[in-house]
């Protein structure tokens, strides 16, 4: 949410990579030929005892000046490993749903008023679901 402080920024980031290291998230890291973060993913690894094939995408990120170059698409597909479902939502009408259409993403179904953008804004998202064989 903004304004965003950059000691905000840096808790999340430390609590996203403690809860990786614990096994119960997943976050995946693309770098560029330089070696700065261009982009990540973060799933929930095993929700629930009665759910270990699934994993939730919870926030796809990609840095402004590297979309639309496959880092998004090499995220996404890395998070598949090992499941044979995934879950996720996004804004409704923002440029994600586009990627997740083009990755074999089936549409859910729409919830209005889920979130909230970094301005304070309402926003529905759209719900949607991966089967891997």
């Amino acid at each position: 949410m903004l304004p965003l402080p950059e000691a905000r920024a840096e808790e999340f980031w430390r609590r996203k990579t403690a809860l990786a290291a614990s096994g119960d998230h997943g976050l995946l890291v693309a770098r560029d030929a330089g070696g700065k973060i261009i982009g990540t993913v973060q799933m929930v690894l095993a929700p629930l005892d009665n759910q270990p094939h699934r994993g939730d995408i919870i926030k796809l990120l990609v840095h402004r000046g590297a979309r639309r170059l496959g880092v998004g698409e090499a995220l996404m597909r890395a998070a598949q490993a090992g499941k044979t479902l995934l879950v996720l939502d996004t804004a409704t009408g923002s440029a994600a749903e586009r990627l997740y259409t083009r990755l074999g993403w089936r549409r859910a179904g729409v919830i209005p008023d889920y979130a909230l953008y970094p301005d304070g804004r309402l926003t529905a998202t759209t719900v949607y679901y991966l089967q891997l064989k």
